[in-house]
């Protein structure tokens, strides 16, 4: 008996587009992807009631991610002051993901089913962030973002090796800080996009690959690439000249987590390379929840939300945004970061944590 196909990731079926976006040449590229799509224009990305936003929507959030695609001008071009993953975040040149992760907090902006939004008008965020970076000049005192360069994050919103599916804005901005020795794009991702190995990047982006124990991820990481194939793309992405680090995100506290992360870490250890344990370094990074995300998740997922939701172990606390999240008790988070430190210096010693929270 023949295995069922898995569905693909992407089936636009569904192209909502800005006017504006329709006339830029990034617009017609990504619509001549999938020329048997429906364009349905739409006044804004931002409102589309059949798409974002409509919690009756939950039992088709899926596949709205798979065949629904949008189409936008990015109007407001901003790259705010970071300090922890990067110096700098760039401006989004997407919005949304075709993945379903239950604890992603992206789409509480936008609605919950949040399929990826494309902006096409890649010439002016790519002229913004030239500028920007222009204007830093050299970075003359290291941090933990870099000792050399100031690091963008351009992919802030989305998952950049996804987005790097429907268009080439990933592209663009890589090409830009490829030319730019000053400065470096970076991204966090949890899925393996073998395209990105012919770019030659030349070390001038960053890749951060998001690792989890297997069976959690199994569990909360929805349609993104198995944690073990992350892990062997490690020496792949270092040979093609990116720098590649790691996400160790969202640590979930269970009952087993500790013996669960040994075991990631020494699979880490065992799998990659000399060269790419020289460069690695990591971010370390314990759940925040969102009490609005869980009773939504309840109506599609509720198994993740055993692990996600923890009363038990949580506090509320008010974000930088103004957002009103659950996140592990103070006393106890203190604990749980140190022993995370002493897991990874002791099952992965060649590994830097760049910071951790």
């Amino acid at each position: 008996m023949t295995a069922p196909r898995a569905r693909p990731l992407l089936d636009v079926r569904r192209i909502y587009a800005e006017p504006a976006a329709l006339e830029l040449p990034r617009g017609v590229e990504v619509v001549g992807r999938w020329p048997d799509a429906e364009i349905v224009p739409v006044a804004s990305h931002w409102n589309i009631p059949e798409v974002h936003g409509d919690e009756r929507n939950v039992q088709r959030w899926v596949r709205i991610k798979t065949e629904a695609l949008v189409l936008g001008v990015k109007k407001s071009l901003v790259t705010r002051p970071n300090g922890r993953s990067a110096d700098f975040i760039a401006p989004s040149t997407a919005n949304g993901c075709a993945m379903a992760c239950s604890y992603c907090y992206v789409p509480r902006r936008k609605g919950y089913s949040n399929p990826v939004t494309v902006f096409a008008n890649i010439e002016q965020i790519t002229k913004h962030v030239a500028r920007h970076v222009h204007k830093q000049g050299s970075k003359t005192e290291p941090n933990q973002c870099d000792a050399d360069a100031w690091v963008y994050d351009i992919g802030e919103n989305s998952d950049c090796s996804v987005d790097a599916l429907i268009g080439d804005n990933v592209r663009d901005l890589c090409d830009l800080f490829r030319m730019t020795p000053t400065a470096k794009a970076s991204f966090a991702t949890k899925y393996v996009n073998r395209e990105l190995l012919d770019w030659d990047p030349m070390g001038r982006t960053r890749i951060r690959f998001s690792l989890m124990p297997h069976d959690t991820a199994k569990l909360v990481d929805i349609r993104t690439s198995p944690v073990s194939e992350r892990i062997r793309a490690v020496d792949d992405f270092v040979e093609a000249g990116y720098e590649v680090h790691l996400n160790f995100s969202p640590i979930i506290v269970t009952p087993t987590w500790e013996q669960d992360w040994a075991a990631l870490l020494r699979e880490v250890d065992d799998v990659l390379s000399p060269r790419a344990k020289e460069q690695l370094a990591a971010e370390v990074i314990f759940l925040t929840h969102n009490e609005q995300l869980h009773e939504v998740n309840l109506g599609w997922h509720p198994k993740g939300e055993e692990l996600l939701w923890r009363p038990d172990l949580q506090e509320s606390k008010v974000s930088q945004n103004g957002a009103v999240n659950v996140r592990y008790r103070s006393g106890t988070k203190a604990q749980l970061v140190e022993r995370f430190r002493e897991l990874v210096a002791e099952h992965l010693p060649s590994c830097r944590i760049r910071y951790a929270f």
